[in-house]
C-alpha cells in the first residue's frame, strides 16, 4: 500500500478523534470554564454548526484547486491549530 494512503488514514483518524473527543470531556470542560454542562454542550452544537456551514462553503470556494495541495494545506492548518491548543499555557483558575 502506498505511503500516502497511510498518511491519509492517519489524518482522517486524527480529525475524527478531535470531532468526538469533546463529548467525553464535557464534564471537565464545564468545570474548567465554570459554566453549566448544558452551556458547555453548546460548544458541540457550535462546532457542528460550523461544520455544516463551513464544509459546503469551503468545497465551493476551493473546487478548482488541486485536491492534493488543498488536502496538505488544510492538514497543516489543522496541525498548527492543534499544536497551538496543546502548547497553550494553563490558566490556573
Amino acid at each position: 500500500m502506498p505511503l500516502a494512503l497511510y498518511a491519509l488514514t492517519a489524518g482522517a483518524f486524527a480529525i475524527g478523534v478531535t470531532e468526538f473527543v469533546i463529548m467525553g470531556l464535557l464534564l471537565d470542560v464545564s468545570a474548567d470554564l465554570g459554566v453549566s454542562i448544558s452551556s458547555a454542550g453548546l460548544l458541540i452544537s457550535g462546532y457542528a454548526l460550523g461544520v455544516v456551514v463551513g464544509a459546503p462553503l469551503l468545497g465551493a470556494l476551493t473546487g478548482r484547486l488541486a485536491k492534493k495541495t488543498l488536502l496538505l494545506a488544510l492538514m497543516v492548518v489543522f496541525t498548527i491549530g492543534n499544536l497551538a491548543c496543546a502548547l497553550r499555557p494553563a490558566t490556573g483558575h
